[in-house]
């Protein structure tokens, strides 16, 4: 027999709404909108789809209530609005971390590391953020910006040279600006998507959200994200 998109739809609600509940973390007897309302608190994933999901509880609503029969749906989703269901569910049971997404081979830089040698980095690998550590400590995050400061400086100086500036004078002008942000490897795309939107709410832009499996800057970094990156969402 014929799955109906009406079945698909119901079946797909109703694992929606199971796992709302499990975000929420409720068992109160709750209309699917309170649901949405108390989880999307808590989950980025909601927030992204709240629009669609509120539409389709409108439309859940039309077709369990004005049914007649069992064999009889007053209306039968289009294909699509049943995909778009079953790829929020998706999205909610198995979200795409930024672990899964961006993490990979980082390039770090150490204080001493001179702006040549950076520069030398950008040119190979097309890198625009350079992580800089004493040692295994993290002591910030190198920009275009930051280093364009650097340059306005020390333009006039006689001892201008980029292969005796190190990496730790020039940290020194990004010292002032809120640029990154540590983050768990297990935080969603959509949530990852926000934190740079919040940073600009505030006037601030985040030049990059750097990766580690618990969130902690003391502990290894696994992948970068930034602005430019997240257009693969």
């Amino acid at each position: 027999m014929t799955l109906r998109n009406s079945d698909r739809f119901i079946t797909s609600y109703n694992r929606l709404d199971k796992i709302m509940r499990n975000i929420a973390d409720t068992q109160e007897h709750l209309s699917f909108f309170r649901l949405i309302d108390f989880a999307k608190k808590k989950n980025a994933v909601l927030r992204r789809y709240e629009a669609d999901l509120r539409e389709y509880g409108d439309l859940r609503n039309a077709i369990v209530h004005h049914r007649t029969t069992m064999e009889y749906a007053i209306a039968e989703p289009h294909e699509e609005v049943v995909a778009k269901m079953e790829e929020i569910e998706e999205a909610l049971s198995k979200p795409v971390t930024v672990g899964n997404m961006f993490s990979g081979e980082v390039t770090t830089f150490q204080e001493t590391d001179s702006l040549s040698y950076a520069l030398q980095v950008i040119k190979d690998k097309k890198y625009n953020q350079f992580p800089v550590y004493n040692g295994d400590k993290f002591k910030g995050l190198i920009t275009p910006v930051g280093i364009t400061m650097w340059m306005a400086s020390e333009v006039e100086s006689k001892s201008f040279s980029r292969k005796k500036a190190t990496l730790g004078e020039i940290l020194k002008h990004e010292s002032n600006r809120e640029n990154h942000r540590f983050v768990e490897a297990e935080m969603s795309v959509y949530e990852a998507l926000e934190v740079f939107k919040s940073a600009i709410g505030r006037g601030k832009r985040l030049e990059a959200l750097l990766i580690t499996k618990d969130g902690k800057l003391s502990n290894q970094l696994i992948g970068i994200v930034t602005p430019m990156s997240m257009m693969k969402i």
